[in-house]
Protein backbone atom coordinates (compact mmCIF):
# COMPACT_ATOMS: atom_id res chain seq x y z
CA UNK A 1 0.00 0.00 0.00
CA UNK A 2 1.56 3.31 -0.93
CA UNK A 3 1.81 6.02 1.55
CA UNK A 4 0.61 9.33 1.21
CA UNK A 5 3.34 12.19 2.20
CA UNK A 6 1.68 14.30 5.15
CA UNK A 7 0.47 17.59 4.57
CA UNK A 8 -1.42 20.05 6.80
CA UNK A 9 -3.45 20.69 3.52
CA UNK A 10 -4.40 17.42 1.61
CA UNK A 11 -7.37 18.47 -0.60
CA UNK A 12 -5.26 21.56 -1.62
CA UNK A 13 -3.68 20.81 -4.80
CA UNK A 14 0.03 20.94 -5.09
CA UNK A 15 1.72 24.40 -6.75
CA UNK A 16 3.18 22.10 -9.73
CA UNK A 17 -0.30 20.95 -10.21
CA UNK A 18 -1.63 24.47 -10.41
CA UNK A 19 0.73 25.98 -12.82
CA UNK A 20 1.72 22.57 -14.72
CA UNK A 21 0.85 23.18 -18.62
CA UNK A 22 -1.80 20.17 -17.98
CA UNK A 23 -3.78 22.25 -15.32
CA UNK A 24 -3.25 25.43 -17.60
CA UNK A 25 -4.64 23.57 -20.94
CA UNK A 26 -7.35 22.06 -18.65
CA UNK A 27 -8.86 25.90 -16.89
CA UNK A 28 -8.24 27.02 -20.11
CA UNK A 29 -10.56 24.68 -21.53
CA UNK A 30 -13.13 24.96 -18.88
CA UNK A 31 -13.00 28.83 -19.72
CA UNK A 32 -11.85 29.46 -16.10
CA UNK A 33 -9.81 33.02 -15.98
CA UNK A 34 -6.33 32.10 -16.44
CA UNK A 35 -5.78 35.30 -18.49
CA UNK A 36 -6.58 37.28 -15.35
CA UNK A 37 -4.87 35.69 -13.40
CA UNK A 38 -1.59 35.67 -15.29
CA UNK A 39 -2.58 39.25 -15.28
CA UNK A 40 -2.37 39.72 -11.48
CA UNK A 41 0.97 37.31 -11.24
CA UNK A 42 2.66 39.68 -13.52
CA UNK A 43 2.00 42.74 -11.57
CA UNK A 44 2.29 41.34 -8.03
CA UNK A 45 5.41 39.64 -9.14
CA UNK A 46 6.15 43.17 -10.39
CA UNK A 47 5.46 44.86 -7.34
CA UNK A 48 7.14 42.67 -5.11
CA UNK A 49 10.25 43.11 -7.52
CA UNK A 50 9.81 46.79 -6.92
CA UNK A 51 9.74 46.74 -3.36
CA UNK A 52 12.93 44.61 -2.95
CA UNK A 53 15.05 47.05 -5.06
CA UNK A 54 13.18 49.49 -2.92
CA UNK A 55 15.20 48.09 -0.06
CA UNK A 56 18.55 46.53 -1.85
CA UNK A 57 18.96 48.92 -4.79
CA UNK A 58 17.17 52.05 -5.06
CA UNK A 59 18.77 53.43 -7.93
CA UNK A 60 18.01 50.04 -10.21
CA UNK A 61 13.95 50.93 -9.14
CA UNK A 62 14.39 54.43 -9.71
CA UNK A 63 15.53 53.08 -13.59
CA UNK A 64 12.98 50.32 -13.75
CA UNK A 65 9.76 53.46 -13.20
CA UNK A 66 11.73 55.31 -15.41
CA UNK A 67 11.81 52.40 -18.15
CA UNK A 68 7.87 51.19 -17.40
CA UNK A 69 6.10 54.47 -16.61
CA UNK A 70 4.00 56.26 -18.97
CA UNK A 71 5.09 60.37 -19.76
CA UNK A 72 3.52 62.30 -22.25
CA UNK A 73 6.70 64.01 -22.84
CA UNK A 74 8.66 60.71 -24.01
CA UNK A 75 6.15 59.02 -25.16
CA UNK A 76 6.87 59.13 -28.56
CA UNK A 77 10.65 58.06 -27.89
CA UNK A 78 9.08 55.43 -25.56
CA UNK A 79 5.90 53.78 -27.05
CA UNK A 80 6.20 50.36 -25.22
CA UNK A 81 5.03 52.61 -21.91
CA UNK A 82 1.48 52.37 -22.90
CA UNK A 83 1.82 48.75 -22.06
CA UNK A 84 4.63 48.63 -19.64
CA UNK A 85 2.87 51.46 -17.42
CA UNK A 86 -0.49 48.74 -17.04
CA UNK A 87 2.02 46.30 -14.80
CA UNK A 88 3.42 48.57 -12.64
CA UNK A 89 2.68 49.74 -8.85
CA UNK A 90 3.54 51.87 -6.13
CA UNK A 91 6.07 50.22 -4.50
CA UNK A 92 6.22 52.34 -1.22
CA UNK A 93 2.29 51.43 -0.37
CA UNK A 94 0.59 47.88 -0.42
CA UNK A 95 -2.77 49.47 -1.12
CA UNK A 96 -2.30 50.20 -5.02
CA UNK A 97 -1.48 47.18 -5.79
CA UNK A 98 -3.84 45.23 -3.39
CA UNK A 99 -6.48 47.47 -4.61
CA UNK A 100 -6.34 47.24 -7.83
CA UNK A 101 -5.94 43.43 -8.00
CA UNK A 102 -8.89 43.44 -5.99
CA UNK A 103 -10.97 45.05 -8.43
CA UNK A 104 -9.66 43.01 -11.40
CA UNK A 105 -10.47 39.72 -9.61
CA UNK A 106 -13.44 41.23 -9.39
CA UNK A 107 -14.55 42.40 -12.62
CA UNK A 108 -12.19 40.20 -14.61
CA UNK A 109 -13.68 36.82 -14.71
CA UNK A 110 -16.87 37.78 -15.53
CA UNK A 111 -15.87 39.43 -18.73
CA UNK A 112 -13.22 36.98 -19.46
CA UNK A 113 -15.37 34.23 -19.37
CA UNK A 114 -18.49 36.09 -20.84
CA UNK A 115 -15.94 37.25 -24.39
CA UNK A 116 -13.46 34.26 -23.98
CA UNK A 117 -9.89 34.76 -22.97
CA UNK A 118 -8.14 35.84 -26.25
CA UNK A 119 -11.09 39.28 -26.94
CA UNK A 120 -10.83 40.14 -23.21
CA UNK A 121 -7.14 40.19 -23.14
CA UNK A 122 -7.56 42.37 -26.12
CA UNK A 123 -10.37 44.78 -24.49
CA UNK A 124 -7.71 44.59 -21.58
CA UNK A 125 -4.93 45.72 -23.71
CA UNK A 126 -6.99 48.46 -25.93
CA UNK A 127 -8.38 50.19 -22.68
CA UNK A 128 -5.11 50.40 -21.00
CA UNK A 129 -3.84 52.12 -24.31
CA UNK A 130 -6.74 54.34 -23.82
CA UNK A 131 -5.34 55.16 -20.56
CA UNK A 132 -2.59 56.66 -21.63
CA UNK A 133 -4.09 58.22 -24.45
CA UNK A 134 -6.39 60.52 -21.60
CA UNK A 135 -2.92 61.33 -20.22
CA UNK A 136 -1.70 62.54 -23.57
CA UNK A 137 -5.08 64.45 -24.25
CA UNK A 138 -4.84 66.34 -20.94
CA UNK A 139 -1.57 67.13 -21.23
CA UNK A 140 -2.38 68.78 -24.83
CA UNK A 141 -5.61 70.39 -24.15
CA UNK A 142 -4.46 71.70 -20.65
CA UNK A 143 -1.74 74.06 -21.76
CA UNK A 144 0.14 73.35 -18.84
CA UNK A 145 3.78 72.09 -19.78
CA UNK A 146 3.77 70.01 -15.97
CA UNK A 147 1.24 67.83 -17.29
CA UNK A 148 3.73 66.94 -20.00
CA UNK A 149 6.19 65.53 -17.17
CA UNK A 150 3.20 63.95 -15.23
CA UNK A 151 4.47 60.48 -15.21
CA UNK A 152 1.42 57.53 -14.40
CA UNK A 153 1.57 54.10 -13.35
CA UNK A 154 -1.08 51.18 -12.75
CA UNK A 155 -4.16 49.26 -14.20
CA UNK A 156 -6.45 51.21 -13.75
CA UNK A 157 -6.63 52.63 -16.94
CA UNK A 158 -7.31 48.92 -17.60
CA UNK A 159 -9.49 48.46 -14.91
CA UNK A 160 -11.45 51.10 -15.83
CA UNK A 161 -12.34 49.70 -19.46
CA UNK A 162 -13.58 46.77 -17.95
CA UNK A 163 -15.72 48.26 -15.89
CA UNK A 164 -17.24 50.49 -18.70
CA UNK A 165 -17.30 47.04 -20.40
CA UNK A 166 -19.60 45.88 -17.38
CA UNK A 167 -22.13 48.68 -17.76
CA UNK A 168 -22.43 47.97 -21.83
CA UNK A 169 -23.18 44.12 -20.65
CA UNK A 170 -25.58 44.94 -17.56
CA UNK A 171 -27.16 47.17 -19.71
CA UNK A 172 -27.81 45.44 -22.99
CA UNK A 173 -28.93 42.09 -20.34
CA UNK A 174 -31.42 44.39 -18.27
CA UNK A 175 -29.07 43.30 -15.03
CA UNK A 176 -29.47 45.48 -12.43
CA UNK A 177 -26.82 48.71 -13.08
CA UNK A 178 -27.20 50.02 -9.27
CA UNK A 179 -24.28 48.36 -7.67
CA UNK A 180 -21.66 48.47 -10.50
CA UNK A 181 -22.27 52.40 -10.62
CA UNK A 182 -22.05 52.66 -6.88
CA UNK A 183 -18.34 50.75 -7.40
CA UNK A 184 -17.62 53.08 -9.94
CA UNK A 185 -18.72 56.00 -8.09
CA UNK A 186 -16.42 55.17 -5.50
CA UNK A 187 -13.50 54.76 -8.27
CA UNK A 188 -14.09 57.75 -10.17
CA UNK A 189 -14.23 60.09 -6.91
CA UNK A 190 -10.80 58.84 -5.99
CA UNK A 191 -9.00 61.42 -6.77
CA UNK A 192 -11.07 63.64 -5.03
CA UNK A 193 -9.96 62.07 -1.75
CA UNK A 194 -6.29 60.42 -2.76
CA UNK A 195 -3.58 62.77 -4.35
CA UNK A 196 -1.72 61.63 -7.08
CA UNK A 197 -4.41 59.52 -8.54
CA UNK A 198 -4.16 59.54 -12.64
CA UNK A 199 -7.89 60.31 -12.99
CA UNK A 200 -7.24 61.50 -16.63
CA UNK A 201 -6.11 58.15 -16.93
CA UNK A 202 -9.82 56.49 -15.53
CA UNK A 203 -11.19 58.37 -18.11
CA UNK A 204 -9.63 57.56 -20.86
CA UNK A 205 -10.04 53.45 -20.25
CA UNK A 206 -13.55 54.02 -19.26
CA UNK A 207 -14.14 55.61 -22.41
CA UNK A 208 -12.41 53.53 -24.88
CA UNK A 209 -13.61 50.02 -23.04
CA UNK A 210 -17.09 51.25 -23.39
CA UNK A 211 -17.13 51.69 -26.89
CA UNK A 212 -14.47 49.17 -27.67
CA UNK A 213 -17.61 47.01 -25.88
CA UNK A 214 -20.54 48.53 -27.65
CA UNK A 215 -19.18 48.40 -30.75
CA UNK A 216 -18.20 44.74 -30.23
CA UNK A 217 -21.61 43.84 -29.25
CA UNK A 218 -24.07 46.37 -31.50
CA UNK A 219 -21.39 47.09 -33.78
CA UNK A 220 -21.68 47.00 -37.95
CA UNK A 221 -24.50 44.15 -38.41
CA UNK A 222 -22.03 42.70 -41.47
CA UNK A 223 -19.86 41.59 -38.49
CA UNK A 224 -22.24 40.69 -35.66
CA UNK A 225 -22.38 36.88 -37.24
CA UNK A 226 -18.58 36.80 -36.85
CA UNK A 227 -17.04 35.52 -33.33
CA UNK A 228 -16.18 38.09 -30.55
CA UNK A 229 -12.43 37.40 -31.11
CA UNK A 230 -12.68 38.92 -34.68
CA UNK A 231 -15.23 41.48 -33.77
CA UNK A 232 -13.26 42.89 -31.06
CA UNK A 233 -10.06 42.47 -32.53
CA UNK A 234 -11.02 44.69 -35.55
CA UNK A 235 -12.40 47.25 -33.61
CA UNK A 236 -9.58 47.35 -31.40
CA UNK A 237 -7.48 47.56 -33.91
CA UNK A 238 -9.18 50.29 -35.40
CA UNK A 239 -9.33 51.94 -32.27
CA UNK A 240 -5.42 51.48 -31.86
CA UNK A 241 -4.94 53.27 -35.29
CA UNK A 242 -7.41 56.15 -34.21
CA UNK A 243 -5.33 56.76 -30.86
CA UNK A 244 -2.15 56.28 -33.17
CA UNK A 245 -3.63 59.63 -35.36
CA UNK A 246 -4.73 61.66 -32.09
CA UNK A 247 -1.61 60.77 -30.33
CA UNK A 248 0.54 62.18 -33.20
CA UNK A 249 -1.93 65.53 -33.08
CA UNK A 250 -1.56 65.35 -29.60
CA UNK A 251 2.52 65.18 -29.27
CA UNK A 252 2.78 68.11 -31.91
CA UNK A 253 2.29 70.08 -28.70
CA UNK A 254 4.86 68.32 -26.99
CA UNK A 255 7.29 71.39 -25.18
CA UNK A 256 9.84 68.23 -25.30
CA UNK A 257 11.29 68.95 -21.61
CA UNK A 258 13.60 66.65 -19.86
CA UNK A 259 12.06 62.96 -19.10
CA UNK A 260 14.24 62.82 -16.41
CA UNK A 261 11.84 65.35 -14.79
CA UNK A 262 8.99 63.96 -13.37
CA UNK A 263 6.63 63.51 -10.78
CA UNK A 264 4.17 59.56 -10.64
CA UNK A 265 0.52 59.56 -10.74
CA UNK A 266 -1.07 56.20 -9.67
CA UNK A 267 -3.33 54.65 -12.22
Amino acid sequence: MAHQRFSLFPDSPHMRQVFSARSIRARWRNNDPVVTVAIMLVCIALWIVELLLGFLAPQLLNGLLQFGMFQPASAFREPWTFITSMFLHEPRSIFHILFNMLTLWAVGPFLERLMGHWAYLVLYAVSGIGGGMGMMVWAALSGNQFNWLTASYGASGALFGLFAACLVVYRKVGEDLRSMLIWMGINFLMPLITPNIAWQAHLGGFVVGGLLTLLTIDGVPALRRTSTLVRIGIYGGVFVVIMAVVFAFCNAGNPALQPMVWTANLG
